[in-house]
C-alpha cells in the first residue's frame, strides 16, 4: 500500500470519527397520538395492510354517510340497529365481493368489533336521532383510525 493509499484510509477513518462523535445523538420521537378513541396502529398487518386500511376507511365513511342521509329522509328505510348492521354487511359483500378482510386482519376486526360494541351497544332495536348520530360518530372515528393506522 503505497503512501497515498495509506493516508487516503487515514482521512477517511478521522472523518468517519468524527462524524460519528460530532454528531448529535437521535433522539426517539414519539408516535403521533391518533385523533380519535379507536386507535388501530400496528393491527394492519401483510402484504394487504395498507390496501386493507384504505378500503376499510372508504367503507366506513361511506356507511356514515349513508346512515346520516337516511336519517335526514321524512321516512327513513333505516330505523334499527340491525338495519345498521346490514348496511354493514351488505357494503362490504359488494365492495369485496364477499372477501373478508376481516379474515386478513383479525385484530383489527376484534378492535372494530370492541369499538362499535362500547360506542353503539349490542341492541338491535329501534333508534333515535341521538343514537343514530352515535353510529355516524362511530364510523367516521372508525374511517378516520384507518387512515391512520399507517401513518408515521
Amino acid at each position: 500500500m503505497t503512501l497515498q493509499h495509506r493516508l487516503a484510509v487515514a482521512i477517511i477513518i478521522a472523518l468517519g470519527l468524527m462524524w460519528v462523535w460530532g454528531a448529535p445523538p437521535d433522539s426517539p420521537k414519539p408516535a403521533p397520538t391518533p385523533q380519535g378513541e379507536v386507535n388501530l396502529r400496528g393491527l394492519f398487518v401483510g402484504a394487504t395492510a395498507a390496501e386493507d386500511a384504505a378500503v376499510l376507511a372508504a367503507l366506513c365513511d361511506e356507511i356514515a354517510s349513508e346512515i346520516e342521509w337516511d336519517g335526514q329522509q321524512a321516512e327513513p328505510f333505516m330505523k334499527t340497529g340491525v338495519a345498521f348492521d346490514q348496511l354493514r354487511t351488505r357494503a362490504r359483500v359488494a365492495r369485496m365481493r364477499g372477501e373478508s378482510i376481516g379474515d386478513r386482519q383479525p385484530r383489527v376486526r376484534e378492535a372494530f368489533d370492541d369499538y362499535l360494541t362500547q360506542r353503539v351497544g349490542i341492541l338491535g332495536g329501534a333508534v333515535d336521532a341521538e343514537q343514530r348520530a352515535k353510529w355516524v360518530a362511530s364510523y367516521r372515528e372508525l374511517a378516520e383510525a384507518c387512515r391512520n393506522a399507517l401513518t408515521r
